[in-house]
C-alpha cells in the first residue's frame, strides 16, 4: 500500500447509488479506505444526500480532501425526467421492469434541460432541449401529452421554439 494522500491533494470518486439508501459499504471500502475514511459513514452520508432520489439510480461524486469527503449528486436526465413524473415510491426488489408512462410539461422539460445544459454537447439549448426529448423516449413517458419524437420534429422544423436559455 502506497503513503497516504498529502494534505491539498484532491481526490475525486464517482458511484453509483440507489437514492435515499446506503450505498453497500463493501464495494466502497477499496475505494475510499487508501484515503483513510470510513466505508460506512460514507454510505450513511451518501443515504442522507440521495433522498430526493428515493429508488432511482443516481452517480456520486465524492470529493476528497485532509480526509474530509464532500457528496454531490450528479442526476442524470433520466433520473430527474423520472423524478419530475412525480411517481409513487417503489420497493426495488419487489417491482421490477416498471413502465414510466406518465406526463411531464413542456416547462419540468425545460427545468431539466438547464440542470443538463453544462453536461450538454449542444451548441444551442434547443439542442440540449432535443437530448432531453430523446431521454424522454427512452423512459417512456409523454410531454404535453404528445410523443416527445413529434415534439423534436417540431424544434427542427421550427414550430417549436424552444427559450433561449
Amino acid at each position: 500500500m502506497g503513503p497516504p494522500p498529502g494534505k491539498d491533494e484532491i481526490k475525486v470518486i464517482y458511484l453509483r447509488a440507489f437514492g435515499g439508501e446506503a450505498a453497500g459499504a463493501s464495494s466502497l471500502a477499496p475505494k475510499v479506505g487508501p484515503l483513510g475514511l470510513s466505508a460506512k459513514k460514507i454510505a450513511d452520508d451518501v443515504a442522507k444526500a440521495t433522498l430526493d432520489y428515493k429508488g432511482l439510480r443516481v452517480t456520486v461524486k465524492l470529493v476528497v480532501q485532509n480526509r474530509q469527503a464532500q457528496i454531490e449528486v450528479v442526476p442524470s436526465a433520466a433520473a430527474m425526467i423520472i423524478k419530475a413524473l412525480n411517481e409513487p415510491e417503489r420497493d426495488r426488489k419487489k417491482e421490477k421492469n416498471i413502465v414510466h408512462d406518465g406526463n411531464i410539461t413542456l416547462e419540468q422539460l425545460y427545468e431539466v434541460a438547464r440542470v443538463m445544459r453544462p453536461r450538454s454537447m449542444a451548441k444551442e439549448f434547443a439542442g440540449t432541449v432535443k437530448e432531453m426529448l430523446g431521454t424522454a423516449v427512452s423512459v417512456g413517458c409523454t410531454v404535453e401529452d404528445e410523443d416527445p419524437k413529434d415534439l423534436q420534429a417540431q424544434i427542427d422544423d421550427g414550430t417549436l421554439v424552444p427559450p433561449s436559455e
